[in-house]
């Protein structure tokens, strides 16, 4: 089926025949004593170890991806929210929303090794190899740079509200900020820590998750009214075209290899998307998955996509873990 999909004006992705073969199950690692809300997942693969956010249980839930096991469960945290592998280092990071702490700890060892408090509501972190420095978008308005090795705070850029998810350009020295509260992409210069641009967001609103295809320029928003992508030119600072997801995202992730966008939703479904040509989109698989799953993360080495699932009722907490093809 061709895709139905014009610039700028949000349309559905149609679903193609055969729809759910970009998935195959694979496994579940059980999270037992798990509640609440299941917030960002991180990889080290080095290690092959999964580390969960487990924000309503105060944890964060390490799991062996070789094994499908789980490894142990960390307590100490106050409602991790966004976390991050340091691998030059051997260390994962953890913001907290109720605490507003970002921490560190050995991944070996798992012993603390330092923390900051750079504001309240600490939320996504990333990690930039080549400048060694773990940011983190905290607080009605912030992005921070932090030290790893000492947990210092090097630098702060303000914007115009809390920011979600946010992507670091690789070729450039750019940080993507989506701030839901402004209706706004902010983009910020990490060499000086200054917003030098704002991209407005109109055809539909809180945008949270993000993800970046660098090497066509292009942004990719997840908005949740209505549920749609919007997909910015990164030169140009412009929406170039739009298409309908699952409802509810939190994450979504692009896979440069496949030339896919893999959206997941607490509706309770895990859409991928496919380019046949240049941004027009058609929606292969729309995968029922479970209320409330709305965040994971996609590994491109393994070729998987892990899924959070919360435990609501008979459903158990869990990550879902499935191969893509």
């Amino acid at each position: 089926m061709l895709p139905l999909v014009l610039p700028v004006v949000a349309m559905t992705a149609m679903v193609a025949p055969g729809a759910d073969r970009a998935f195959v199950f694979v496994s579940a690692i059980e999270l037992p004593r798990v509640e609440g809300r299941i917030d960002h997942l991180a990889f080290d693969a080095a290690t092959a170890r999964l580390y969960v956010a487990a924000l309503g249980n105060n944890t964060v839930e390490v799991l062996d991806t070789n094994a499908m096991t789980r490894v142990t469960s960390l307590p100490g945290f106050a409602e991790p929210q966004g976390i991050a592998v340091v691998p030059d280092g051997h260390l994962v990071a953890v913001a907290n929303r109720r605490s507003g702490r970002v921490q560190f700890f050995d991944a070996t060892s798992q012993q603390p090794t330092s923390s900051l408090q750079p504001g309240d509501d600490a939320d996504n972190l990333r990690y930039d190899p080549a400048a060694k420095r773990v940011y983190v978008g905290y607080g009605n308005g912030a992005i921070a740079a932090i030290d790893p090795e000492n947990g210092k705070l090097l630098a702060q850029a303000t914007v115009h509200g809390h920011p979600e998810s946010f992507q670091l350009e690789r070729s450039g020295a750019r940080i993507f900020v989506n701030v839901p509260a402004a209706n706004q992409i902010a983009v910020i210069d990490r060499t000086v820590m200054k917003v030098i641009a704002t991209w407005q967001v109109t055809t539909a609103a809180a945008c949270f998750p993000m993800a970046l295809d660098e090497s066509t320029h292009r942004l990719f928003i997840g908005c949740r009214r209505p549920a749609n992508v919007l997909v910015f030119d990164t030169a140009t600072g412009k929406q170039v075209s739009a298409f309908e997801v699952v409802g509810d995202t939190d994450d979504l992730f692009y896979d440069a290899a496949r030339k896919r966008l893999y959206v997941i939703g607490g509706e309770g479904f895990l859409d991928a998307i496919e380019e046949p040509s240049s941004n027009q989109f058609v929606r292969v698989a729309h995968l029922p998955t479970a209320a409330g799953a709305r965040t994971g993360l996609f590994t491109p080495d393994q070729s998987r996509l892990y899924l959070a699932v919360p435990h609501r009722d008979n459903q158990r907490a869990e990550i879902r873990v499935y191969g893509v093809h």
